[in-house]
């Protein structure tokens, strides 16, 4: 080990220590142009929250001005979309709405905390948070990212933005994006696939994807838990929680298991190695969510409900010992089946540490390894099997350092913070060169790193068993 990467390490786990014993608003504007074209989003500090992504031409040598979504450009001229503007200018750098935007994305930090504390990845976990409120918009619909077929509202996504601006002491961001669930909801107790920024399901012969209700309760679970205060300002989260508890307990089969359905993958289940029964990409999200959807009407006086959906979780965990279990924790519950990163799902910090979950974890990660040091989302991937995903590399990170595994946390981490855009924002992937690929920001890896970078610090909580 290097003396420079020693010394961060021992700062690093300093601040653990540290940790354990201390015991948004935006319209945007997207452009017409693909989606590798722009290094990252220009904004501005002011209401409504508008953005627009950097022309590719004019990012060599820009950077953001610290701690802002404002640019500077290599002549030394600032990019920004002005207080309760809705189009990006370029202007002096002395020109007073400068200090304004600037002043105005610092004062929001301000008022929260940059997960990870004051580290070699400080820079990636401010830009994450400033993207993610870039992404938020006032009602509270949080994108994927900014082009075409990323702006849309995956309820999954949404709930890791919540979790991410939770730990970011941000809760005003987390209860708008918890109120946009609530109120898209349908009385059965699913979400859509996806919905417009404007709260609308997208028709697009998506059937409703089993594992948003399972991330949608973890998330509320998780905000409710950090902050009940916070929580009770938000009436609407107990029908939002019973519905969807309700649903997944109801879903459940005589073996305990729940039905076939898409997951993060999005691929029709009849595509999957076994399909009759669901993968594991569905199992850990339900599991995860009925778990805490038990422990959050416990704490909240609901004791019936608490009762009847915390029986289903372990009706559900004993169908997971007996069908995954002595397979090793593969995608399809088959022999030999594939590995993918859905099996982080059942670890920490969405369930309590099982050495044999470990162990699939790292026979997943070394199985998933690309030589560019990323990782696929899984096995056989249909995709470009040369690319990277980093929602994929966050969640190992994620497991690792919630798990204890700090070094393999801070490899994936370093990985991550040196395969960002020019600008420094995450994108979805990494081609085999290493370069940026796909869409920049992608919320989804923004929320996972923010909340990997707060668990260095602190470990984050996993619902009870």
């Amino acid at each position: 080990m290097t003396g420079h990467r020693a010394l961060r390490v021992r700062h690093v786990i300093a601040l653990c220590l540290v940790g354990l014993l201390a015991a948004t608003c935006g319209s945007t504007f997207p452009s017409r142009r693909p989606p590798w074209s722009s290094p990252g989003l220009v904004g501005g500090g002011g209401w409504p929250f508008a953005y627009e992504p950097l022309e590719e031409t004019e990012a060599a040598g820009a950077a953001y001005l610290p701690d802002s979504s404002v640019v500077r450009l290599a002549d030394g001229r600032i990019r920004l979309i002005p207080l309760g503007g809705r189009q990006a200018i370029t202007v002096p750098a002395d020109d007073p709405r400068v200090a304004d935007s600037v002043r105005s994305d610092r004062a929001w930090l301000a008022r929260g905390r940059v997960p990870g504390g004051d580290t070699v990845y400080r820079d990636m976990a401010v830009r994450a948070l400033l993207d993610l409120r870039l992404l938020t918009r006032p009602n509270g619909a949080t994108t994927a990212s900014w082009y075409r077929q990323w702006n849309y509202v995956w309820p999954r996504d949404a709930a890791f933005t919540v979790a991410a601006f939770t730990v970011a002491d941000h809760p005003e961001e987390a209860r708008r994006v918890l109120r946009f669930l609530a109120r898209v909801q349908s009385p059965s107790g699913l979400w859509a696939a996806r919905y417009t920024p404007q709260g609308a399901p997208v028709v697009d012969g998506r059937k409703p994807q089993l594992d948003s209700p399972g991330w949608v309760l973890w998330a509320s679970w998780f905000f409710q838990t950090h902050d009940p205060e916070e929580a009770a300002e938000l009436p609407e989260l107990w029908t939002m929680v019973r519905r969807a508890a309700d649903r997944l307990a109801g879903s459940l089969d005589a073996a305990g298991l729940p039905p076939p359905s898409s997951d993060y993958f999005e691929r029709d289940p009849a595509r999957e190695e076994d399909p009759r029964r669901p993968t594991l990409g569905v199992v850990g999200p339900v599991l995860t969510g009925l778990r805490a959807a038990a422990d959050l009407a416990a704490r909240s006086g609901h004791r019936a409900e608490a009762a009847r959906w915390g029986r289903a979780a372990d009706r559900l965990a004993a169908a997971v010992s007996r069908t995954f279990a002595p397979l090793g924790y593969p995608r399809s519950p088959v022999e030999g089946g594939l590995m993918d990163t859905s099996v982080t799902f059942l670890g920490p910090p969405f369930a309590p540490p099982d050495p044999r979950v470990t162990t699939a974890v790292l026979t997943a990660a070394d199985r998933l390894r690309l030589p560019n040091g990323g990782v696929l989302p899984g096995e056989r991937w249909s995709g470009n099997p040369t690319v990277a995903w980093t929602p994929e590399m966050a969640l190992f990170a994620l497991n690792a350092v919630s798990s204890g595994r700090i070094e393999d946390a801070l490899t994936r981490l370093d990985w991550l913070n040196e395969h960002r855009t020019e600008l420094g924002v995450l994108p979805e992937k990494v081609d085999a060169q290493g370069r940026p690929a796909a869409v920049a920001p992608l919320g989804w890896t923004a929320s996972t790193v923010l909340l990997t970078l707060s668990a260095l610090t602190e470990p984050l909580p996993i619902p009870p068993v």
